[in-house]
């Protein structure tokens, strides 16, 4: 029987208290923090940003203690610096042109390839591993499960402005991904051999030296038998973070389910998902999904609905209901995008909203 473990990645910006701009840490919250959560907290390619990641979770229980711990943990060793975090999918007004590299020879590899689309590349997001008992397995929920990757990530959207500029989309964050090769929605594999067969080529060609720059929306994780899913802005809340990783954990056990039953769910194509993601990213929970079953429009929030009803069976087993039910207050209170958004039409301070994203950061961690 399947498991469906977890493990939760968060990337963090650090931020100065006064001019609420990304600023750099020099390593000093990464060293500092490491002698408590050992290699659960890593540098990122910008100094600006603190990655953490949970270990092995049995449950969203489990994983929400030990994110609410690190959330804590980095925010604490950041004040001892005279810095802050926050979570959000972008900073609001920091220009990427000011902000350091870490020195480091993959991310100069990177840098040295990628150039600008590198340099630009300051932004923040959630990975979320579900555990598989086989990479044969997991490329085979992977398939199903990218159908409501859209879904999941317009709750998440928590990005709306850059470089001081209300971009008009919830999420900017995967426009600026966009930049890079090898992101977005991937194309089905027949099979875990097709899957690998295609990382072989691509290795052979020197159009990547190891499957970790494969950076798609989802994807079955070179190392760990896992699926990795890739697509959210980084949550302001930990509510928001737990409802998400409940999501896709019971999307991957209702589809196992399905699959013992000898049903599928259909693998659609990338090319037809990409007109949901696309409008996930510009409107939120607010604009409308293509339900691609009945080819007609559906307001996104029904849909999200939907895909709460399709997953209620196996919620209980997962203990991961209290979890899920957040995306009700997601749905109320609007997304992370939409309550930046409000803060800066009451105040007009870009400094405000930087505030108001520091603030939610913290709450729950402990």
């Amino acid at each position: 029987m399947n498991e469906f473990t977890l493990g939760i990645e968060e990337e963090y910006m650090v931020i100065d208290p006064v001019t609420r701009e990304l600023t750099s840490h020099d390593q000093k919250i990464v060293e500092a923090a490491q002698k408590i959560h050992k290699d659960q907290v890593k540098a990122e390619m910008h100094q600006a940003v603190v990655e953490v990641g949970t270990g092995i979770c049995k449950t969203t229980t489990e994983a929400r203690k030990e994110i609410s711990q690190l959330r804590y943990t980095v925010s604490q060793l950041a004040g001892e610096q005279g810095l802050r975090i926050g979570a959000a999918g972008t900073h609001p007004f920091s220009h990427w042109e000011k902000q350091l590299i870490t020195e480091h020879p993959r991310y100069n590899e990177i840098v040295n390839e990628l150039q600008e689309a590198a340099r630009s590349n300051l932004i923040f997001g959630l990975h979320v591993h579900v555990g598989f008992q086989s990479r044969e397995l997991a490329i085979h929920i992977a398939n199903q499960v990218r159908y409501f990757l859209p879904h999941v990530f317009a709750l998440s959207t928590n990005s709306p402005f850059w470089e001081s500029r209300n971009t008009g989309y919830k999420s900017f964050r995967t426009k600026i991904f966009d930049k890079f090769p090898r992101t977005g929605i991937p194309d089905i594999f027949n099979s875990i051999e097709d899957y690998d067969n295609y990382v072989k080529l691509l290795i052979k060609t020197n159009c990547m030296d190891n499957a970790k720059k494969i950076w798609w929306d989802i994807r079955v994780h070179p190392f760990f038998d896992t699926v990795e899913f890739r697509i959210c802005d980084c949550p302001m809340l930990i509510d928001e973070t737990m409802a998400f990783t409940a999501l896709f954990q019971a999307l991957c056990a209702k589809l196992y389910k399905l699959r013992l039953q000898n049903m599928e769910f259909i693998s659609y194509s990338r090319a037809l998902i990409n007109e949901n993601k696309w409008r996930a990213a510009r409107y939120g929970i607010d604009g409308n999904l293509i339900d691609f079953g009945k080819e007609m429009e559906v307001n996104c929030r029904n849909l999200i609905l939907e895909l709460l009803d399709f997953v209620d069976d196996v919620v209980d087993d997962l203990g991961c209901r209290d979890d899920i039910n957040y995306v009700h207050k997601i749905l109320e209170h609007g997304t992370g995008a939409d309550r930046q958004l409000a803060v800066y039409q009451q105040t007009g301070n870009f400094e405000a909203v930087v505030d108001y994203i520091t603030t939610q950061t913290l709450i729950g961690a402990k």
